[in-house]
């Protein structure tokens, strides 16, 4: 008797506490202030999400330069070097600041040690948004690794005082072979207090791992400058995955991924809305999959508050139409 069809469908999946912010943040600023509100880079890394803002009358820019003087623009969730913040202040720009508190954690990581004389080795990607951000806070003292094979023959400064901070959507199992490469090379690598990589990517590493030794396929829906979407395909792969694709909606799904396939994997990266998750599912289910079992592996509560100078203006609105 044939196996029936499944999806393995991981949770939790989908938008973190960080990208929720960012992402009403926009509403909220095109709410409140009306069309058009600019956003510096995608507010978070996801075309149907920046599709959606700018039809509703958010316009997207690269730099602030682009904005025009006293508009209102608001940061991405990945954050901004301290030259942005000056340069928005030199144009008289509104400025909303969504960056993820988690970010911005290691923002204020990387200053402090910067302060206290340390060189600091940022694990991450060359050109990410994030990236570039907390590199601006400190430029003249950060190295950047990106891979094991670059920890085992990068040269750094010569100094007891060396410590190493992360981007925050990393594979957790790649960052830590860095890490453990570099700090074979260099025994006095200090680790920062906490660690740097997000609940959010954790988890959904970690649900991944769960579901993939028993998935012929899986699937992240997730685009493809999404670094923690990306990474879900390479941890998939790594814990048992037989394959595992990465696409922005059901509309990239082929047939052929499913041909011999019994079991499918289905996961989305933090910047994700649920929307498209069903979509796959819908599409899934017309082919025989249609039965989807939950594989939960953590309970995520956390909400972060809007930024502050959003608040002020929303609780200042209020106050007006009482009166």
């Amino acid at each position: 008797m044939p196996q029936s069809k499944r999806v393995l469908l991981a949770a939790p999946r989908g938008y973190c506490a960080g990208v929720d912010r960012a992402v009403v943040s926009v509403e909220k600023a095109l709410d409140l202030y009306g069309a058009p509100v600019y956003v510096r880079k995608e507010i978070v890394h996801n075309k149907y999400v920046v599709a959606s803002l700018e039809a509703r009358g958010a316009i997207f820019v690269d730099e602030v330069e682009e904005i025009p003087e006293g508009a209102t623009v608001v940061f991405s969730a990945h954050g901004v070097a301290p030259t942005v913040h000056s340069e928005s202040a030199e144009r008289g720009l509104k400025t909303i600041d969504a960056t993820c508190p988690l970010v911005t954690k290691v923002h204020a990581e990387a200053r402090r040690f910067a302060d206290e004389g340390y060189q600091i080795v940022l694990v991450g990607h060359e050109g990410h948004e994030e990236v570039v951000g907390t590199t601006g806070e400190a430029p003249d003292v950060i190295t950047l690794v990106q891979t094991p094979e670059e920890a085992s023959s990068v040269v750094l400064p010569d100094t007891d005082k060396l410590v190493w901070l992360s981007q925050t959507t990393l594979s957790v199992d790649e960052t830590l072979q860095t890490i453990g490469v570099l700090k074979g090379r260099y025994p006095n690598l200090m680790s920062p207090p906490s660690d740097d990589i997000c609940y959010a990517t954790q988890n959904r590493q970690v649900a991944v791992k769960e579901i993939a030794p028993q998935c012929d396929v899986l699937i992240v829906v997730g685009s493809g400058n999404s670094s923690n979407s990306v990474r879900l395909v390479e941890v998939a792969l790594d814990a048992g995955a037989r394959a595992s694709h990465r696409v922005d909606s059901a509309d990239e799904l082929s047939e052929s991924w499913f041909a011999d396939a019994t079991t499918v994997g289905l996961t989305s990266g933090a910047s994700v809305p649920e929307v498209l998750v069903d979509e796959v599912l819908e599409w899934l289910a017309a082919r025989g999959f249609g039965t989807v079992e939950l594989v939960k592996t953590a309970e995520e509560t956390l909400v972060f508050a809007l930024p502050p100078e959003l608040r002020r203006d929303i609780k200042a609105a209020a106050l007006q139409q009482q009166r």
